[in-house]
């Protein structure tokens, strides 16, 4: 079954209703383990069970979207710190060539999913060398909420996202001079943030895809 990979990937839009009996039909199985990849689903926060109406695609609202976005804050500041001793020259290469790709597509070809996957293959990169694989997990369940929102949205914001680019730039180089961690905590943290502040002083349907 591909019900996750479909949230994500914005075939299942928020509101969309799982009708748990023709999705086992499809897939030529019991409708025990659909219920139990459901009930995954909703442990992840991204399927909500409504009354009377039954499995749904998860909502997030402006208040959702922000604890969320405050929540990664968090997380990846401190995961980015801590993989500060880990990272190799490779992995900060990879880094910078990921990035790059990301302001390539800010000015020609713009595909918010793809910003998006690049956006977060850019912090997973950074991030997932930090060796705490319980951070990591937290920090994939937020990013696949945040991820719900970004396929839902597609206005376009160039000035912020061309600015996290560069903040993107700043986090790389403060790890390549072995900055203290607190500052590329700080980094990494306020420019979660900086997005943060942009969407809600901003038109609500205006997202950046590159924080």
């Amino acid at each position: 079954m591909h019900l996750r990979q479909g949230i994500l990937e914005g075939k299942y839009g928020p509101g969309y209703r799982f009708v748990l009996d023709r999705i086992a039909r499809d897939e030529e199985v019991s409708p025990v383990p659909v219920r139990e990849a459901v009930r995954l689903l909703e442990a992840e926060g991204l399927v909500t069970f409504q009354r009377n109406v039954g499995a749904v695609v998860s909502s997030i609202d402006k208040e959702d979207y922000a604890e969320v976005m405050e929540s990664l804050a968090v997380l990846e500041g401190y995961a980015t710190a801590l993989a500060r001793d880990y990272l190799s020259d490779d992995d900060l290469a990879t880094a910078a060539r990921i990035n790059n790709e990301i302001r390539d597509r800010m000015t020609s070809a713009f595909d918010p999913r793809i910003v998006t996957d690049l956006n977060q293959r850019f912090h997973h990169t950074l991030t997932s060398a930090c060796g705490n694989g319980r951070l990591i997990d937290l920090l994939e369940r937020e990013w696949d909420r945040v991820t719900i929102v970004r396929r839902a949205q597609f206005v376009f914001t160039p000035t912020h996202s061309l600015r996290s680019v560069d903040e993107h730039a700043e986090i790389i180089a403060a790890i390549r001079a072995q900055a203290s961690r607190n500052h590329i905590e700080e980094l990494a943290r306020q420019h979660k943030l900086r997005s943060l502040r942009d969407y809600i002083t901003t038109d609500h349907s205006a997202t950046d895809f590159s924080a």
